[in-house]
């Protein structure tokens, strides 16, 4: 009895084994479909349409690193507030959802590359001319919501005029009513007010590129790195091949 015992549990280990090194391959073989969680509430990186169906930056991104990577992927709609520990529990592979790399995060899972910098930029109005950077806003009124890196940014130029607001879309009602002359926030923000509603992008533009590095990464468990090669792997054609770049002028210029 005692042997059949032994046999049993040998032969469990062994299938366990089998079923953890079958999944690193079939990570590796790109022939899994990934099931990837996102909290789709923060557009336009990723968002819900008219149709339910999740969109935005991340998603398309993700999608095409998938093609370049040969695999599958299947977006989970999932609250902020429990992500990650879902990524613990394995209810899903992967997150991707504006997750901005820290130490703080590397800690508990591993990154993917870097796969865009999300940092301030500047918004102004589009019949402000000559404006390429901060710098050239000496003499204007620039806002920012109180606290944040964007309002720091503002304070660290000389001769603009730091403006701070509790919420950022009022710094955008003050912009197009004519009170400030540019809006400083993360490259999303920006991108959603200036880009994406129909009352600002006729009006406003983003100048210059980023000028702080706030990279976002897609997450997954630490030491799945199985996982992580071919999701790297996929980043990597899409940057090589400039799919990055054409998804960043469709969502975020």
């Amino acid at each position: 009895m005692r042997y059949a015992r032994y046999l049993f549990v040998a032969a469990l280990a062994v299938a366990l084994f089998m079923g953890v090194f079958m999944s690193g391959q079939a990570y590796a073989a790109g022939k899994k479909k990934l099931v990837v969680a996102t909290d789709a509430t923060w557009p336009p990186m990723e968002m819900v349409d008219t149709s339910k169906k999740i969109v935005g930056f991340d998603i398309d991104f993700l999608t095409a690193v998938a093609k370049e990577a040969g695999f599958a992927v299947e977006f989970k709609n999932t609250a902020w507030d429990g992500i990650f520990e879902g990524l613990k529990l394995g209810k899903y592979d992967a997150v991707i959802s504006s997750v901005t790399i820290n130490d703080e995060r590397k800690k508990n899972f591993d990154f993917s590359l870097p796969y865009i910098n999300a940092g301030q930029v500047l918004t102004v109005p589009k019949t402000l001319k000559g404006i390429s950077s901060l710098a050239d806003m000496k003499g204007k009124h620039v806002g920012a919501q109180i606290g944040t890196t964007g309002a720091m940014e503002i304070k660290k130029v000389a001769g603009v005029d730091a403006k701070s607001y509790d919420e950022i879309g009022l710094a955008f009602e003050d912009m197009a009513s004519g009170r400030i002359q540019g809006v400083v926030c993360d490259t999303p923000v920006a991108a959603d007010y200036a880009l994406q509603r129909k009352e600002y992008k006729a009006k406003f533009m983003i100048v210059g590129k980023p000028f702080t590095e706030e990279s976002y990464g897609i997450v997954v468990k630490k030491g799945n790195k199985e996982l992580l090669d071919l999701l790297n792997k996929g980043i990597k054609a899409v940057q090589a091949k400039g799919i990055d770049k054409q998804l960043e002028k469709k969502w975020l210029r």
